[in-house]
């Protein structure tokens, strides 16, 4: 079996020793080495070829934002995950470094008691998105970067002989069987429900600098994010369309023109309040290993609106929100998602796709020109004007 062959790079002894015992616990991983900065990274880049780079944030000489742009200037396209600490000044740089090329990102661990507990949280936390950034397509992974990395310097060779950053070919499998589903007939439509994972920061910044005017109903957005990263997202993402965009509160009115972000650690469901609909933040238990959760958003926006609603699908590892997709078919609601070139992890969008439960499937560019068209052709007021 080929492992997986990741770099580890952390100014932090500590942090090191961390993520490599961490990882080498599993068979599938080999950890082929570490660098103290984004400089040595480079270098070790080219030395090792690693299929997979974890990459820390603030370093020395070269911070993991400068290293992550060097690297993808170079032509370098293999994942990065940067390892950030869940704090304001984190949470913004993490933002910072997706921007620049990074793939992914997970949280240092906080107020744990152990070196062991520690170490599970970096393996729970890890593990998932090493091997689903990095795998067999008939393990349900891909070989990306970014959305927006492109390719490798032609002829680039490592002393392996494997183009750098780059996997041996993955074993041929059976093409995906993946079908449209018949489009409801047209009707007027209230709301619009967007769920994203891996790749999902990138995806939903091209999709909002997309739309040339704010959407005629509310969006209802659940990316899966901890808190303080959703703030800042919202704060990111308003800056960049027309699209008035807000992490979501509580009991708020939902307004024609705005977009609501799910807290990090809370579900973001849709209610009825007389005739118009608000928000409602709720604490129940996970679903989908996840909170906030895709499905759970969907599944209340079918209770206050029937079919009279539109489901996005973006980028993402696992498969929350193909449940929450059942439902909005069986109502008799219009279901889009990314395709798989387009996407960094196709499991979110995938696993709709493949049950038959998508309207459309559609190229992250084609994403915000189609939902502008459906929305302002079938939309009425969800009981609130845009301000």
């Amino acid at each position: 079996m080929t492992r997986i062959r990741v770099l580890v790079v952390d100014d932090s002894v500590v942090v090191r020793r961390l993520v490599t015992d961490s990882l080498a616990r599993d068979p599938q991983i080999e950890v082929v080495g570490v660098a103290a900065n984004g400089k040595l990274a480079q270098s070790k880049v080219e030395q090792l070829a690693p299929d997979l780079i974890t990459m820390d944030v603030e370093m020395p000489e070269m911070n993991g934002i400068e290293a992550v742009r060097a690297l993808r200037r170079a032509g370098h396209t293999m994942p990065i995950i940067m390892f950030s600490t869940l704090t304001e000044r984190g949470a913004e740089a993490t933002l910072d470094a997706l921007v620049a090329g990074a793939t992914d990102y997970v949280t240092k661990p906080a107020n744990v008691g152990s070196v062991q507990e520690s170490m599970a949280q970096v393996a729970d936390n890890l593990l998932p998105k090493i091997k689903a950034l990095v795998s067999a397509p008939s393990q349900g992974g891909r070989v990306r970067g970014s959305l927006g990395s492109g390719p490798g310097i032609p002829g680039q060779q490592t002393p392996a002989g494997r183009p750098a950053g780059a996997l041996a070919p993955p074993p041929v499998r059976a093409a995906r069987v993946v079908t449209t589903r018949q489009e409801p007939p047209v009707h007027p439509l209230r709301l619009a429900v967007l769920g994203s994972s891996t790749g999902g920061p990138e995806a939903l910044s091209k999709f909002f600098t997309a739309l040339n005017q704010p959407l005629p109903v509310p969006l209802l957005v659940t990316q899966h994010m901890p808190p303080v990263f959703t703030r800042q997202l919202a704060a990111r993402l308003d800056r960049l369309g027309p699209a008035r965009v807000h992490e979501a509160g509580d009991g708020v009115p939902l307004q024609n023109g705005h977009v609501y972000i799910a807290p990090g650690d809370r579900h973001l469901e849709v209610r009825r309040a007389g005739a118009a609909l608000q928000t409602q933040l709720t604490d129940g238990p996970p679903v989908n290993y996840c909170r906030p959760s895709v499905d759970v958003l969907f599944r209340s926006a079918v209770r206050a609106c029937g079919g009279d609603l539109l489901a996005v699908v973006l980028t993402g590892m696992g498969a929350d929100g193909r449940t929450g997709c059942e439902d909005v078919v069986t109502a008799g609601g219009l279901v889009l998602v990314q395709d798989e070139p387009t996407s960094v992890v196709w499991g979110m969008p995938g696993a709709v796709a493949t049950a038959g439960l998508a309207h459309r499937i559609l190229p992250l560019p084609d994403v915000a020109p189609t939902v502008e068209r459906v929305l302002h052709g079938a939309a009425v007021s969800a009981g609130g004007g845009p301000s």
